[in-house]
């Protein structure tokens, strides 16, 4: 037993603490990455049990990812708002999806089928959505704006037709008015001299 008058070193004391909270730290992280390579140890087997899906993907369409992030939580992504992450419990798949409302769950289950099957859907979906805005809405709108052309063309020939008519009208009277004119001054300028005589010789 040590005596009371022995003095106790703190740096000893300093440097056990600092080990015992390395240690905690450490220990702190190995749980961390052990969370993470677990999620992403899931994240690959559920890539890997779509990876057919995603090979059936038209090349054109490259709006798709398809890949897993790495990161302190690994994700899924399928396109640029959706994607599928692990629930705290580590087990739980939730295929979550970014909208102008907020993040929805599209997916949630401990069992990787019924999220798979909600991914595929959801691929097949987006594809369906973008063949029928290229396919389908092209004719509509091209047979709208031939609708558009005939409706409105007759219309805009009946009213050049009779702008023209008035235009037609109103320079035949400006070319009347503008000859009158021109007549005027040409008479005055014949009779000018002998305005001006008579005026001269002219006495009250």
């Amino acid at each position: 037993m040590k005596d009371a008058g022995e003095k106790i070193d703190p740096s000893s004391k300093l440097s056990d603490a600092i080990r015992d909270v390395k240690n905690a730290f450490a220990d702190r992280d190995d749980v961390v990455v052990d969370m993470r390579e677990a999620h992403r140890m899931r994240l690959d087997l559920l890539a890997a049990d779509l990876a057919p899906v995603f090979a059936d993907v038209p090349a054109d369409m490259d709006n798709f990812d398809f890949v897993v992030s790495s990161g302190l939580q690994p994700r899924l992504w399928i396109d640029a708002v959706s994607h599928v992450a692990m629930g705290r419990d580590r087990r739980t798949y939730r295929f979550l999806k970014d909208t102008r409302v907020g993040r929805v769950v599209l997916a949630e289950s401990t069992e990787m089928k019924p999220v798979a099957d909600s991914v595929t859907r959801y691929v097949a979906e987006r594809i369906v959505e973008r063949r029928r805005m290229m396919e389908g809405g092209v004719e509509p709108a091209v047979a709208g704006m031939r609708r558009a052309k005939v409706a409105e063309a007759e219309p805009p020939l009946r009213a050049s037709a009779q702008g023209r008519g008035w235009s037609a009208f109103l320079s035949g009277l400006g070319l009347i008015a503008a000859g009158g004119l021109v007549g005027l001054a040409v008479s005055a300028a014949l009779f000018w001299d002998r305005l001006a005589a008579m005026v001269l010789n002219w006495r009250p």
